[in-house]
């Protein structure tokens, strides 16, 4: 048996029974170890760490950005990918139908957690019904560093076939400023106009960054 299965054994035993106690790279060299079984964790995530200087930093690391560490391949990029994922709808769950939002400031929240760090743009939608409450939360398009092609039409017709009474557009710039461009501004005019045609409230158009929040409802364009 290899030297670091008893030290696996002991880390898995001492976050058993004390999960708070455990440190960030431990934590990573835990999860790592269900990956590659058969491979010392404990440098790796070590390095990991180093050079993305938290948790945080790892799981939006790109796979491309760590290939040249030993033993990343892509098994370990696709495990980051479905730990991610499953962390943003854990944080994005809660809004699910449950509670009234009081406000885009609450679809900022979750969205720049999913969309701040990319390096492309997306689109996406946040359905509502009468009451405020979240219908549906989904990706409406995938564009690149500075543009996503979106159809009105197509916010209409996914807004009427969840039965939606109002909906909330969010969008990301790519490590840029959370400001509009005349695209943003256009494309919302556009919508505004359709969404009228069918008597659904267009509440806000909500421009995220990684550290920024902007939006149209606030700065009275919609």
């Amino acid at each position: 048996m290899a030297h670091f299965h008893g030290h696996r054994a002991r880390l898995r035993q001492r976050f058993k029974e004390a999960p708070e106690s455990i440190r960030d790279y431990e934590l990573l060299e835990l999860l790592l170890g269900h990956v590659l079984l058969r491979r010392d964790t404990k440098p790796m995530a070590k390095l990991l760490l180093q050079r993305y200087k938290d948790l945080r930093g790892v799981l939006e690391a790109r796979p491309e950005d760590y290939k040249d560490i030993e033993g990343l391949g892509e098994g370990v990029a696709a495990f980051f990918a479905l730990l991610k994922e499953l962390l943003l709808r854990y944080l994005e769950s809660p809004f699910h139908g449950r509670r009234e939002l009081c406000g885009p400031e609450q679809v900022a929240e979750f969205a720049r957690e999913r969309l701040g760090s990319l390096t492309h743009e997306e689109v996406w939608t946040a359905y509502l019904d009468n009451g405020n409450r979240l219908l549906a939360w989904e990706k409406a398009a995938r564009g690149g560093l500075d543009r996503a092609l979106v159809s009105p039409r197509d916010i209409l017709e996914r807004a009427l076939r969840h039965k939606a009474a109002a909906f909330i557009l969010v969008h990301n710039h790519p490590g840029g400023k959370a400001s509009p461009s005349g695209a943003d501004l256009n494309l919302t005019e556009q919508i505004e106009r359709a969404a009228r045609l069918h008597f659904i409230r267009f509440v806000d158009h909500v421009i995220v960054s990684d550290t920024q929040c902007y939006s149209m409802m606030r700065d009275c364009l919609l």
